[in-house]
C-alpha cells in the first residue's frame, strides 16, 4: 500500500495532530473487501482491525484531524473540524489515483466541542449500508470501507451503546466549509494554497490559480449529484456547508433516508424542525452553499472586488439552469427516452404527489408498462392512464428503464432493522440486506422483501444524527 502525505505536507495550518483514542479491542463487523483490494489492502489481514481504528496506523502515514468552518442550518461557525473524525491515511489506489482514508468516531479531537468523539455501531453500520447502496447505484459518494467495533460503550440518551469506528474513503474531504475556514481568518497565503491544492486534487487541468473555475467545476459536480439524489428520492438531511465536497461526492450519511410516498416536503432529520433540508428544497440549498464558496474564493477571482462578484455572480446564477439540465436528463434516462420531455416529467411529478405513489416502485414499474403491461403502474398512479398514452407515443426504451431505476433501495424499515438486530450482536439481517443492495438493478428471485415500502405499523420515520 502506498501512503500519501499531501495534506499535512501542503496545508499547514488546515489540521491539527490527532491519534485515534485507545479502544480495547477492536472487530472488524463489516469490510468492503472489494475496495480494500483496490486500495492495495489485504481484505484477509489480521491486523486491519488496528488499522482501520487508528490503533496502528499505515507506516508512513501522518494522522491529523482537519481544520473547516460551515454553516450549520443557515448559522456560521468559524471553526468546527473534524470533532470525532480523523485523516487516517492517503493512499494511491491500484488505479493510480490517490484517495483519503478518513475515520469517523476515532475519540476527541481538539475540535470536539466537549464531545466524547466516538460513535456508536448503529449510526456507522447505517453509513457503511447506504453509501454502499450509493455506490452501486453509480452516485458519486464517498465509500465505506470497514466498520470496526470497538470493545467499548459509548453513551448517548438511549443509554449505553455498543462502539465502533468507520473508516470511509473519498476523493479529498475538502469541503465549502475548509475554504470558509480560511476565508473567515483573512489568510489569503493560506487562500490560494488551498485552492493550489484543490486544483491539484480534482481539477488538474486548470491553472493553480483559476479560483473561478474551480467555482464552475464545483457547482457543476454539485449539480449533476443533487439531480441524481433528486432521481432516486434520496435526501441527505443536513446539507450544511461543512457537508458539501469539492469532489462533488457525497459525504455524512447522518440524518438521510430514502422516501418512500413521493413528497417534495419530505423531511427525516429529527433536528430539520423547519424542513430546510427537505427533498425538494435540495436544488436551491446546493445553489446557495455555492455561493458560500464563492464568498470564500472573492479575494482569488478578481483583485477587483466588484469585478469578482459580477464574475461569481453569473456562475450561481447559472446553476438553476445547469440543475434543471442535469435532472431532466437524469429523468429521460428514467423514463427510457431518447431526450429529456420536461412537461411529461413534471406531469408524472404531481401525478405521483397526488397519488402519494412509492417514488421507487413507481418508477420500476416503468419496465414492465414499456413491455405493455401496466398494472404496476397504475396501482402506484391509479389515475395515470392519460400519462401513459402519452408517454408510451415516445416508444421508451424497456431496457434503458431498468438499468436507471433500482428494484431495491436501501428502504428505512429494513436498514432499522438491520441496525436493531447488530447492535443486539446478530449481524446476518445487516449482511442479508448489504448483499441485497449490491445489485440494485437486477431482479433477483427470493429478494421481495427488499423491494417493498413500510408496513403500514412502521409509522413516521425519523433519523438522528448519533452523536
Amino acid at each position: 500500500m502506498i501512503v500519501g502525505n499531501s495534506y499535512a505536507d501542503d496545508l499547514k495550518g488546515l489540521y491539527l495532530p490527532f491519534q485515534a483514542a485507545r479502544f480495547p479491542a477492536p472487530a472488524l463487523v463489516a469490510l468492503d473487501r472489494g475496495l480494500a483490494g483496490e486500495l492495495g489492502m489485504d481484505p484477509n489481514d489480521a491486523g486491519l482491525a488496528q488499522m482501520l481504528s487508528g490503533q496502528t496506523p499505515p507506516e508512513g502515514a501522518t494522522t491529523l484531524a482537519m481544520a473547516y468552518a460551515g454553516h450549520q442550518f443557515g448559522g456560521f461557525s468559524p471553526s468546527l473540524g473534524d470533532g470525532r473524525a480523523m485523516l487516517l491515511a492517503e493512499v494511491q489506489g491500484q488505479d493510480g489515483r490517490w484517495w483519503d482514508i478518513h475515520l469517523k468516531g476515532s475519540g476527541r479531537t481538539p475540535f470536539s466541542r466537549g464531545a466524547d468523539g466516538k460513535a456508536a455501531l448503529g449510526p456507522m453500520l447505517r453509513e457503511y449500508v447506504i453509501s454502499r447502496a450509493m455506490f452501486a447505484m453509480g452516485v458519486p459518494t464517498t465509500r465505506a470501507l470497514a466498520v470496526v467495533a470497538t470493545g467499548e460503550d459509548v453513551y448517548r440518551e438511549a443509554g449505553a451503546l455498543p462502539g465502533a469506528v468507520l473508516a470511509r474513503v473519498g476523493g479529498s474531504h475538502l469541503r465549502v466549509g475548509t475554504f470558509q475556514f480560511v476565508a473567515a481568518r483573512g489568510d489569503i497565503d493560506s487562500l490560494r494554497r488551498l485552492l493550489a491544492y484543490a486544483i491539484r486534487r480534482h481539477d488538474a487541468d486548470l491553472a493553480p490559480d483559476d479560483a473561478l473555475g474551480l467555482l464552475k467545476r464545483v457547482g457543476a459536480r454539485q449539480s449533476r449529484l443533487i439531480a441524481q439524489w433528486m432521481g432516486l428520492g434520496f435526501v441527505h438531511g443536513v446539507m450544511n456547508t461543512d457537508n458539501m465536497t469539492i469532489s462533488g461526492e457525497t459525504i455524512d450519511y447522518g440524518p438521510c433516508a430514502f422516501m418512500e410516498a413521493h413528497d417534495p416536503a419530505t423531511v427525516f432529520s429529527s433536528i430539520d424542525r423547519q424542513g430546510r433540508y427537505a427533498y425538494g428544497n435540495q436544488p436551491g440549498i446546493a445553489r446557495w452553499n455555492l455561493a458560500r464558496l464563492a464568498e470564500a474564493l472573492l479575494p482569488l477571482i478578481d483583485a477587483d472586488e466588484d469585478r469578482a462578484i459580477e464574475q461569481a455572480s453569473a456562475v450561481i446564477d447559472g446553476f438553476a439552469e445547469w440543475f434543471q439540465r442535469d435532472l431532466q436528463n437524469v429523468l429521460a434516462l428514467k423514463l427510457g427516452l431518447a431526450a429529456p420531455n420536461p412537461d411529461l416529467t413534471e406531469d408524472l411529478l404531481n401525478a405521483m404527489m397526488e397519488a402519494k405513489a412509492d417514488h421507487t416502485l413507481t418508477f420500476r414499474a416503468l419496465v414492465q408498462a414499456a413491455k405493455g403491461d401496466t398494472g404496476a403502474f397504475l396501482a402506484q398512479v391509479p389515475e395515470g392512464r392519460d400519462w401513459l398514452v402519452r408517454w408510451q407515443a415516445e416508444n421508451p426504451d424497456a431496457a434503458m428503464i431498468e438499468a436507471h431505476n433500482p428494484a431495491r433501495i436501501p428502504r428505512n424499515h429494513l436498514v432499522e432493522e438491520a441496525l436493531d438486530a447488530a447492535q443486539k450482536g446478530d449481524m446476518a439481517p445487516f449482511d442479508s440486506l448489504t448483499k441485497a443492495l449490491d445489485r440494485p438493478f437486477c431482479d433477483i428471485a427470493g429478494l421481495d422483501r427488499y423491494r417493498l415500502p413500510a408496513p403500514s405499523g412502521f409509522g413516521a420515520y425519523r433519523t438522528f444524527c448519533g452523536t
